[in-house]
């Protein structure tokens, strides 16, 4: 996706307010994240494991990323998950969140910016499951926390 589509793409409606709590829960599972250093989905994962959360890596190509145990599916992590961070296109997000679903307790489906599905949005919203999309998890927290 371009990042003229990227700007014109909507975003969910939650307020500051819904999103500082969101940050408040603290395993992340990262769908897509990536051992290149380069890419948002190394970095974000990244600043997110420096600001105290539990990043736990969910990307099948490999077996350990930053350290971490790295699983194929987010339905195989054994911990505890809050918030599954989505790293993948917008096309891959249905079936992310079809497997997402599988695993009890995750409370928010995030899709990173420029990653919009309206299915996955419904599959997870009829599960009870918050959805936060065409946001980065990284420039929000830095927007709503970093005070300088």
């Amino acid at each position: 996706m371009s990042a003229k589509a990227r700007l014109h793409m909507n975003r969910d409606s939650h307020s500051d307010d819904e999103i500082k709590r969101i940050y408040k829960m603290k395993n992340i599972a990262v769908v897509g994240m990536s051992k290149n250093e380069g890419k948002a989905a190394n970095y974000v994962p990244r600043y997110l494991v420096e600001h105290g959360y539990n990043v736990i890596p969910v990307n099948p190509t490999a077996p350990e990323i930053m350290g971490k145990k790295s699983y194929p599916l987010v339905s195989g992590v054994p911990e505890s998950i809050d918030i599954v961070d989505v790293f993948r296109p917008s096309e891959d997000v249905p079936a992310v969140v079809r497997d997402a679903l599988k695993k009890e307790g995750i409370k928010v489906i995030w899709m990173q910016e420029g990653i919009y599905s309206e299915e996955a949005e419904r599959m997870a919203k009829e599960k009870g499951v918050d959805v936060v999309y065409n946001r980065c998890m990284m420039a929000e927290h830095t927007r709503l926390f970093d005070t300088d």
